[in-house]
């Protein structure tokens, strides 16, 4: 079994997703920096010089100036605030995988459209695909009308 487990844990598909694990959540933190430093500040101010991370609704009797006040009492609160603010943060991370996949996907679509050869329809060697002649029966090959035009 420890075998095993070793095997598992150096070959490169659990290597990479720890990698990936590990820079994802690096990569959250940024995103979480943007959206609490960046793009919230301005965006409350523009609506109305609003601190989205400290909106709450106290659920009990009883008032409270802000949002570290009420839990410090143990107060029941719903913080839609910081709800909004990791919806952002959501956002932001869904939106930044989809662009790296996107480009993802491109580079792998122009690599499987190249043909990597043909067959001689001779000896069926692989050969390239834009060859006139075989170089292992050295037949001469008809070309098609794509490759005359």
């Amino acid at each position: 079994m420890w075998k095993e487990f070793k095997e598992f844990a150096v070959k490169g598909n659990a290597l990479d997703l720890a990698i990936g694990v590990i820079i994802g959540a690096a990569f959250g933190k940024i995103v979480t920096s943007l959206v609490d430093d960046i793009i919230m500040p301005p965006l409350g101010f523009i609506i109305g010089k609003i601190d989205f991370s400290s909106l709450f609704i106290t659920l009990g009797p009883g008032g409270y100036a802000s949002l570290a006040g009420a839990k410090a009492a143990g107060a029941p609160v719903i913080a839609y605030g910081n709800f909004i603010n990791t919806v952002l943060n959501f956002l932001i991370v869904a939106f930044a995988i989809f662009l790296v996949v996107k480009q993802i996907n491109r580079f792998k679509r122009g690599e499987e459209e190249k043909p990597e050869g043909k067959l001689c329809p001779f000896c069926k060697q692989s050969i390239a695909v834009d060859a006139t002649r075989c170089p292992h029966c050295t037949s001469q090959l008809e070309s098609s009308p794509a490759e005359t035009a």
